[in-house]
C-alpha cells in the first residue's frame, strides 16, 4: 500500500484503544480500590464542556482522575455535584455501576467526522472537553480533547477522541505505577447481538473486524483491540463473571512490564484467568497480563 494511502488511513480512522472509563456514584471508593491494586492516579479533576456542540464551555457535576499508561489509559469517574450537568452519568448507573466509556483514539477529528457522516452517522459534530489537570491547581495546565460520540449508542458511551494537549496529562510523575501497568490493550464487551455491536464500533472505528476464539467479534487497532463477545462467553475469559444487564461492558486487560509479577505481589487474591490475573473492582473486571 502506497505511503500516501496509508497516511490517509491513519486520519481517517481510529488508531488505538485511547481509554476506558470506569463510573460510581460516590467515586472515593473507586478511586481508593484502584490505588490498591497499584495503579497511580492523576490528581482529582472536575470536568466541564459543551453540552451541544455549538454552546458554550459550561462547569458539569462530574469529576475524575486517571491511571495514565504508556498506552492509553484508566479513567475513573464519578459524581461531585449532582446540581450540575451529569454528562450521561446518571442515565449509566441507572443500569449499573462499572465500565459505561469505550474511546478510540484519532489523529484528525475532522476527517473521522466526515468518514461517519458519509458512513450514515447522524454525528452533530465535534464536541469538546475540557478540565483542570489538578483542581487544586486552577490556573495550571488544562487537559482539552475532541470527541465524536455515537449518539444514544446502547452499549455506552462510545466515541472517537483526539487530545489536544497530551502532554498535560501523559506526565511521567503519572506513569510510574507500583503494578508495572505499562499499556490499556483489550477491552471487552458482552452484548446479546455481536454481529450488531461489531458492525457498530467497525464503523466508528472504520476498521474490519474478524471472528474471535471465543465467538463473537475482535477489532483489532495498531495500538490495542476490542473483544465483542456473546454473555455465554464471559465465564471463560473472566471466570465467575456475568453480566448483570445487556450490552455489558466487562472490562479489560493491562499488559505489565512484568508478566504481572507485581500485581500478584500487591494484590492478594487476584484469580488466574486465560492470559493473566484478574480483580473484580468497581463493578469491572481487571486483568493483568
Amino acid at each position: 500500500m502506497a505511503p500516501a494511502v496509508l497516511r490517509d488511513l491513519a486520519l481517517n480512522t481510529a488508531t488505538s484503544l485511547d481509554h476506558v472509563g470506569v463510573v460510581a456514584r460516590e467515586p472515593g471508593p473507586l478511586f481508593a480500590a484502584f490505588q490498591r491494586l497499584g495503579f497511580t492516579l492523576t490528581p482529582v479533576s472536575r470536568q466541564s464542556g459543551r453540552l451541544r456542540a455549538d454552546g458554550p464551555i459550561e462547569p458539569w457535576g462530574t469529576g475524575n482522575r486517571c491511571a495514565m499508561l504508556r498506552e492509553g489509559y484508566i479513567e475513573l469517574l464519578g459524581m461531585f455535584d449532582p446540581a450540575l450537568p451529569a454528562n450521561g452519568l446518571d442515565r449509566f448507573l441507572a443500569r449499573y455501576a462499572g465500565m459505561h466509556i469505550l474511546a478510540l483514539g484519532i489523529d484528525d477529528e475532522e476527517a473521522n467526522l466526515e468518514r461517519l457522516r458519509r458512513a450514515g452517522l447522524d454525528i452533530p459534530g465535534v464536541l469538546h472537553l475540557e478540565r483542570a489537570v489538578d483542581d487544586a491547581d486552577p490556573s495550571g495546565p488544562r487537559a482539552r480533547f475532541a470527541r465524536l460520540p455515537i449518539p444514544d449508542a446502547p452499549e455506552g458511551r462510545l466515541q472517537l477522541v483526539r487530545h489536544l494537549t497530551p502532554e498535560a496529562i501523559w506526565q511521567e510523575r503519572f506513569m510510574q505505577h507500583a503494578n508495572q501497568a505499562v499499556a490499556l490493550e483489550t477491552a471487552i464487551l458482552a452484548v446479546a447481538d455481536p454481529a450488531d455491536t461489531a458492525a457498530r464500533l467497525s464503523r466508528l472505528a472504520g476498521r474490519p473486524v474478524t471472528p474471535d476464539p471465543a465467538g463473537g467479534f475482535g477489532l483489532e487497532l495498531p495500538r490495542g483491540r476490542l473483544r465483542i463477545l456473546p454473555p455465554n462467553a464471559l465465564d471463560a475469559i473472566f471466570a465467575g463473571v456475568a453480566a448483570p444487564t445487556l450490552p455489558f461492558m466487562a472490562g479489560f486487560v493491562v499488559r505489565t512490564a512484568d508478566a504481572a509479577r507485581s500485581a500478584r505481589a500487591l494484590v492478594p487474591g487476584l484469580r488466574e484467568v486465560p492470559g493473566g490475573w484478574m480483580a473484580w473492582v468497581g463493578g469491572a473486571a481487571v486483568v493483568f497480563a
